[in-house]
């Protein structure tokens, strides 16, 4: 598997959606002992736990993002082939939210539904790209030396 600044390491990646993304991120820092990893404008905050991560995720009205509409929780998977991962998911009755497509930030993701109504987001990193040739913010030194 390729490593890519841009995205923690770990294979299962839990996305946690807040009303208030800054202050969730704070309050997990702080009471849980996370640490900030990388910011992505308002609305997204990775931060890392031991060789974990979470992703703290809102939007700007405080509303889950839309991949997550009904859902304060999502799983992130890191997976080495995100288009063979996708026929597979749609072949055996996962419901496609969204087709396999390709980020700035070096990743090729899809998004689907499971049969209770959880919400999966599969990604392929395809290249190392530093968070600030996208406009992220690396924190600390966790987005870079990974």
């Amino acid at each position: 598997m390729i490593a890519n600044r841009s995205m923690p390491t770990s294979a299962v990646i839990p996305v946690l959606s807040y009303p208030d993304v800054e202050a969730a991120s704070r309050w997990l820092c702080h009471v849980f002992g996370f640490e900030q990893r990388l910011i992505i404008g308002n609305h997204r905050h990775q931060l890392g736990f031991g060789d974990g991560a979470v992703v703290v995720t809102g939007s700007k009205k405080g509303e889950p993002i839309p991949e997550q509409a009904g859902s304060s929780l999502a799983v992130m998977v890191r997976v080495t082939d995100v288009d063979a991962h996708h026929k597979r998911a749609a072949r055996h009755g996962a419901v496609i939210l969204s087709p396999p497509d390709t980020f700035q930030y070096g990743e090729r993701q899809y998004s689907c539904r499971d049969f209770a109504g959880h919400h999966w987001t599969c990604s392929q990193s395809i290249a190392d790209v530093a968070p600030e040739d996208w406009g992220g913010v690396a924190v600390g030194n966790r987005a870079v030396s990974q």
